[in-house]
């Protein structure tokens, strides 16, 4: 894991290293992904460091979700992907918190993915549920 000194995005917020800003608040980050997976691919993040999104307090989120709309807005998009991975088995590279919105203008620009199901029965989901439930 990366630490705050060396943290690519924390670099960015510092203004050690340049991005293309959409936008930016005292909590909150966009910039363009300089790997897009369509025209406007666009990085939201909280200001506050933290590899994970448990690691974020809640006030340092507040943000995220309307700025990651008025991208989506600004985008035109109509469809999109808004994707936000957490370790390494779930495909997160930058030890640092951020949400993607990924237009999908196609079928062949934007995120692909495969949803692979798994099979359950009733009675398993409401095990699930009732553990769950009482967790929430």
């Amino acid at each position: 894991m990366a630490s705050l000194a060396s943290c690519l995005f924390c670099r960015i917020v510092k203004g050690e290293i340049p991005c293309f800003k959409l936008f930016e608040s005292d909590k909150t980050l966009a910039f363009l992904d300089i790997n897009p997976l369509s025209r406007g691919h666009a990085l939201v993040i909280p200001k506050h460091h933290g590899a994970k999104l448990a690691d974020i307090p809640d006030d340092q989120l507040t943000e995220i979700l309307p700025v990651v709309k008025k991208l989506v807005q600004a985008t035109g998009a109509t469809d999109y992907n808004l994707l936000q991975n957490n370790g390494r088995i779930a495909h997160q590279v930058v030890d640092h918190v951020h949400f993607h919105m990924i237009p999908k203008p196609n079928e062949s620009e934007g995120l692909g993915i495969g949803w692979p199901q798994q099979q359950t029965d009733m009675e398993k989901l409401k095990a699930l549920f009732e553990d769950l439930k009482s967790k929430v």
